[in-house]
């Protein structure tokens, strides 16, 4: 059986930290804050809003929510998030996605301010995750990934790694991050044959499985000696949630690997506070 990566274990380690500097600023006058701006009552968007709020009362972060009608004009929610933007005293926003489809998208999240766009939405915060420049924020679940994988100490220099999926949340920046930290990375997505696929992962140190579909990586295409980590989250016939390993035939045959759930996911809440509280930090500096 693969040692068992748990997020939760990383995240309570972190979480300890960020609230050591919450505090620090708290007593300067300055309390890291979090806009969270929600569009109509989407149950998942509701349960991330609950996880974030628990997670910002576990470091002394501050939340402010902005909840808004399904129904609501683009020129209002246009107006909300100029307000934050604007606003000294809130230091990030998190805008819950996807928005309702009579709003442009594009539009409303390209309007965050880069240095409040806590979970890298906006282009201009992708163009500074490509091009390695500091002041944006990384997407929280990918960073989620490398933060596991640092926690765990296993390496990623030197390593061949395969990102299955090429999505701009998780695919797309995980492969930018693990090459700025010296890996050798290879990207399958739903082009990719199966044949090559299988060989591409075999072949690999780690795997990194993002595709958003139930058993995309199964026991016959790891081998010993590699880490796994699943991003996926998804229903099986039971309900019950799982990722996009096949985990039980897999864990048996590698050296490590994330649960679901219990893995990736455990992290990204105290990812999206750390870097509230950096935006505060930054804030104070100023």
């Amino acid at each position: 059986m693969a040692r068992l990566l748990k997020g939760k274990v990383a995240a309570d380690a972190l979480n300890e930290k960020l609230l050591e500097r919450a505090v620090a600023m708290c007593e300067e006058g300055t309390a890291p804050t979090l806009a969270i701006v929600r569009v109509g009552e989407n149950g998942s968007d509701i349960a991330y809003e609950n996880g974030a709020v628990k997670k910002a009362q576990q470091v002394a972060v501050a939340i402010e929510k902005f909840i808004c009608p399904a129904d609501i004009r683009e020129e209002d929610l246009m107006d909300i998030i100029d307000f934050i933007n604007c606003n000294e005293k809130i230091h990030g926003i998190l805008l819950l996605q996807p928005l309702p489809k009579h709003l442009n998208s594009e539009r409303i999240r390209n309007s965050i301010a880069i240095e409040k766009d806590m979970d890298c939405i906006g282009d201009g915060s992708l163009a500074g995750l490509f091009l390695q420049k500091k002041g944006g924020y990384a997407p929280c679940t990918a960073e989620s990934c490398m933060e596991i994988l640092k926690y765990y100490d296993i390496p990623v220099k030197g390593k061949k790694v395969v990102v299955i999926g090429r999505s701009l949340v998780i695919g797309k920046p995980v492969a930018l991050m693990l090459m700025a930290e010296n890996a050798t990375v290879t990207i399958c997505h739903t082009k990719t044959t199966e044949e090559d696929m299988a060989l591409l992962c075999k072949q690999a140190d780690i795997i990194i499985a993002a595709a958003g579909h139930r058993n995309t990586l199964t026991a016959e295409m790891v081998r010993p000696g590699q880490t796994v980590i699943d991003v996926g989250i998804n229903f099986n016939e039971e309900g019950k949630m799982v990722g996009d390993v096949d985990f039980e035939p897999v864990s048996e045959v590698v050296e490590a690997i994330t649960p679901v759930p219990g893995g990736v996911g455990s992290m990204t809440t105290t990812l999206l506070m750390k870097h509230v509280i950096e935006a505060a930090e930054k804030t104070m500096e100023k």
